[in-house]
């Protein structure tokens, strides 16, 4: 039975998300951060639906209101949660003879460095409140986060062997046997590693789509880091070295797009791990982090330049980076073949 994991650009039924609450790391600045999902939600649903997770559904929806999103196809959905970062604990959706299938991973807050074990139910709770109709769920058993895996739709996989090969996630694992994993839950033809890059203070141990996002099944967009006095230039160059040695299915080389590396932003006194590359490609357009940096326009053109079919929509996500996130991890896309049963309250 093929089985394939799809691009994040193939037509999508919804995109999932969770609303960041006061009993969480956001409660200090709970209102700055509730301002960047409401410019979230509103990019978002220009374009398709979105599930909202929530602590209580009466609030959220007075929350959307208050917002002027009341008639935008939100649907709040009350599931307990930790965090807000869904990329990592949602479903990852294959598609088997192009039926959809749920996939359940483990999630383990990032290698135990947090709390998880609301995240850790949430697909289940999804799926037992029926919101995927009769699709089925396919438990993994093994811990994989969303954000650490790039497809290009075709059984190619990209991913970093700081995060896939991190002990307190696969102890006593090696990459031949996570590519046998990766295979065999994932319908992978093929993995390809990187071994070097990272963005200071990362918590995820260098989840790919803080660094190398496929586009298309040709092109590859990468941070690059140009400023020799930067931390992070020379881990940044030898990645791109990696990738230039990289080659598609036919054999020919990736199509190599370089961002510009986000200008040192910092939060008491931690340099925050901004970054470019945590876009989020939708039916119709791509949403992009901003963060009021001297970059941000140059990243947003470079952008434009790939996604010539799609809308760019910048959304300022400079409090989300505050948590060591951005809009990529705050977001996980549902494929359009995955049926979706009306939210609406009966």
């Amino acid at each position: 039975m093929p089985t394939r994991l799809p691009a994040e650009w193939a037509p999508q039924r919804a995109v999932l998300m969770t609303l960041p609450r006061a009993e969480s790391d956001w409660g200090a600045y709970l209102p700055e951060v509730l301002d960047c999902y409401a410019a979230m939600l509103e990019a978002i649903s220009r374009f398709e639906p979105v599930v909202l997770l929530c602590a209580d559904r009466s609030s959220t929806l007075a929350w959307l209101k208050a917002h002027h999103l009341l008639q935008r196809p939100i649907h709040p959905l009350a599931i307990a949660t930790n965090d807000t970062w869904i990329r990592d604990y949602g479903p990852i959706t294959l598609l088997e003879d192009d039926k959809p299938v749920l996939c359940d991973f483990e999630f383990n807050g990032w290698g135990l460095k947090y709390p998880a074990n609301h995240d850790n139910q949430a697909t289940s709770a999804l799926h037992q409140a029926g919101v995927f109709g009769a699709t089925p769920l396919k438990k993994c058993g093994w811990v994989l986060e969303g954000g650490s895996i790039e497809s290009d739709g075709e059984g190619t996989l990209l991913v970093t062997a700081n995060c896939l090969l991190s002990p307190n996630r696969h102890p006593l694992r090696d990459p031949a046997a996570i590519e046998t994993l990766l295979k065999r839950d994932l319908g992978a033809k093929r993995v390809l590693w990187l071994t070097h890059g990272h963005l200071e203070n990362d918590d995820t141990d260098g989840h790919v789509d803080t660094l190398a996002r496929f586009c298309d099944p040709h092109t590859i967009a990468y941070v690059c880091c140009e400023d020799r006095t930067d931390s992070h230039y020379d881990a940044l160059l030898q990645m791109q070295s990696e990738l230039k040695a990289l080659r598609r299915l036919d054999g020919q080389p990736y199509r190599l797009v370089p961002l510009p590396m986000v200008e040192p932003i910092c939060y008491e006194r931690e340099r925050l791990p901004a970054t470019y590359a945590n876009f989020l490609i939708i039916n119709g357009a791509v949403i992009v982090p901003t963060y009021g940096a001297p970059s941000d326009e140059r990243a947003l053109d470079i952008l434009r330049g790939i996604f010539v079919d799609r809308e760019v929509v910048a959304v300022e996500a400079s409090v989300l980076v505050r948590q060591h996130g951005s809009i990529h991890c705050a977001t996980m896309q549902l494929p359009a073949p995955l049926p979706m049963r009306s939210l609406e309250a009966p």
